[in-house]
């Protein structure tokens, strides 16, 4: 009896492992096919349609929109915009990267949370601050400087390549300054030190050694900042419409705006896009080429932290100028939009009689306003939720279960948000407006669907992140006292990874609430999300409205991200 009972255990254990490989092969499969209909078919039905008309061969249509003059010369300024953004952008997140990490000035952690506060606001919110302060045609300051000392013509003008950069780098050097502080901050100090031993001077030792070292993080960070701003509709919609500068995605919208969404104005758009992907791709060649250039092994097994680097009589005015930019980057235009949501009219000096809280009161009573923040936290949370949960999923499988064409899994999931998200949004409505027998054109799905898309990438990272550090044995251990796959998966695994879900989570989120770019072409009567709203009531001229929904936004975003910042304290405290 007994021998027949252990002879009973390797049958169990085959039943067992029959069940692991039958659940392995199920979230691979449905990993494969979730991945396909959500950002395969999208990106091949621009293609296909910028050059295929019904079902034959055509590029007239493609040489006409891309050789066009006005969209060689949207081309030219979505080139000069985003790599003029991406130079200055990198210069400034790199000195105060360095500024902050490496120096012993004052107020450091202080100044670090306050330079992350760019990246929690979106760029067009500081587009509309500084289009009201320095516009040439009535900005604030202009019409004050005029009026004071009898000037005929305005002094600044926002509106122009030279403004809608300086906005967009204020608002995009964090990617490239988050990056930095975290290598500088892992980085092995004895390579500096023997360098300063050798004689090297402090500007030396920058030169060939930290930045060098540092590499691979700027040029990261300065990826993200070109994407970002080849992508980006607002602040070139909002600065750069009244004086005729255009930008390819502003060009995008434009087509399809004045098409009516016809299928002749998006395929144009998905002509234009192809050029969006193009000038992205040969960025990310060109980054593979520096990474490939040296070595960068800057993380050491022992703990130690670099030498900080005494400023000495220069620590005070880098101080200042650290403060002055901060003043310049986030309080004057938070500051803008809050007291122009207190004017009666655009144009009205900002004196007691002329405050009220009317618009506040007004755009809270409105139903439109309402609908819109109603569907901005339906699809942010919605997002966050079913992107969490798909990709932990495909994070499982190609950590753990490692299939056969992981890697077409793996680039699948972060392709999307190294395109532009005018391209995507694009993408899926050429896929998802009845080419493929599901119209979702016009209603909130389709916004859903390319939010799921755009950033799958973000849970996905966290979640590998967090399984690469699970060792297999403590499944096997779990598997081995008769717990089932699904038991080991729910008890052991995604406790363990939790953490890293819930900053998956918001890491969705938060972008999802102020996402502008990739709305706008998709959004319809009754799917108004937040930040399309606020562009809409600017575009309409009602300035004041949209300064105080945008206020209203600023609080929502404030207090959501004060909501992530004790959650991921209480899970790090675990």
């Amino acid at each position: 009896m007994k021998f027949g009972k252990s002879s009973g255990v390797p049958s169990d254990l085959a039943a067992l492992d029959g069940k692991t490989l039958s659940l392995d092969k199920a979230m691979t499969m449905v990993s494969f096919v979730l991945l396909f209909f959500i950002v395969f078919i999208p990106i091949f039905m621009i293609v296909y349609n910028a050059f295929f008309y019904e079902g034959q061969f055509d590029t007239e249509m493609f040489k006409t929109v891309v050789f066009s003059t006005d969209n060689i010369e949207a081309m030219t300024n979505t080139i000069i915009i985003g790599f003029a953004v991406t130079i200055f952008g990198t210069i400034v997140g790199l000195f105060y990267a360095w500024l902050l990490g490496r120096s012993d000035i004052p107020c450091k952690n202080l100044m670090r949370a306050l330079f992350m506060i760019p990246y929690m606001f979106p760029p067009f919110f500081g587009a509309m601050a500084w289009d009201m302060l320095l516009s040439g045609r009535g900005g604030y300051v202009n019409t004050w400087l005029m009026n004071t000392f009898g000037i005929e013509t305005s002094l600044f003008n926002i509106n122009s390549l030279g403004g809608i950069i300086f906005v967009e780098v204020s608002y995009y050097f964090p990617f490239v300054f988050m990056q930095v502080v975290s290598a500088l901050e892992r980085m092995d100090p004895t390579l500096e030190e023997s360098a300063r031993i050798a004689g090297a001077s402090q500007k030396t030792v920058i030169r060939k050694i930290t930045i060098p070292l540092v590499t691979p993080a700027i040029s990261a960070g300065a990826l993200l900042i070109l994407i970002s701003s080849l992508a980006h509709f607002g602040v070139p919609a909002i600065l750069g419409f009244s004086k005729q500068i255009y930008t390819l995605p502003t060009v995008i919208y434009a087509y399809i705006d004045r098409a009516g969404g016809s299928f002749d104005g998006i395929r144009q758009g998905a002509a234009l896009s192809i050029l969006l992907v193009f000038v992205v791709a040969m960025a990310l060649i060109l980054q593979k080429v520096v990474l490939s250039s040296g070595s960068f092994d800057i993380i050491k097994g022992k703990s130690m932290r670099p030498t900080l680097i005494k400023l000495r009589g220069a620590k005070y005015p880098l101080l200042v100028l650290a403060i002055m930019t901060l003043a310049v980057i986030v309080v004057v235009p938070l500051l803008m939009i809050f007291l122009e949501g207190l004017v009666r009219a655009y144009g009205l000096p900002f004196t007691p009689e002329n405050l009220t809280l009317d618009n506040f009161r007004n755009i809270l009573t409105s139903k439109a306003t309402m609908d819109s923040i109603t569907n901005s936290l339906f699809l942010s949370v919605t997002a966050g939720v079913l992107c969490m949960f798909l990709g932990v999923m495909v994070a499982y499988v190609v950590i753990k279960i490692k299939p056969k064409g992981k890697e077409i899994l793996e680039m699948l999931s972060v392709l999307p948000y190294s395109i532009p998200g005018t391209v995507l949004a694009i993408g899926v409505i050429l896929s998802w407006s009845g080419a493929l027998e599901v119209n979702l054109y016009n209603t909130i799905w389709i916004i859903l669907v390319a939010y799921l898309a755009r950033y799958l990438s973000f849970s996905m990272k966290s979640a590998s992140a967090s399984l690469q550090q699970v060792h297999p044995s403590l499944e096997e251990a779990a598997r081995a006292s008769g717990a089932s796959h699904t038991e080991s998966l729910k008890d052991i695994t995604l406790p363990l990874i939790r953490p890293a879900m819930v900053a998956g989570f918001f890491l969705i989120f938060l972008p999802s609430m102020r996402e502008l770019t990739t709305s706008i072409l998709l959004y319809g009567p009754y799917s108004r999300t937040l930040g399309v709203q606020i562009f809409a009531l600017r575009d309409s001229g009602q300035i004041p409205q949209a300064s105080a929904l945008a206020a209203i936004a600023i609080v929502i975003i404030i207090v959501c991200n004060f909501i992530v910042t004790q959650i991921t304290k209480d899970r790090k405290g675990v």
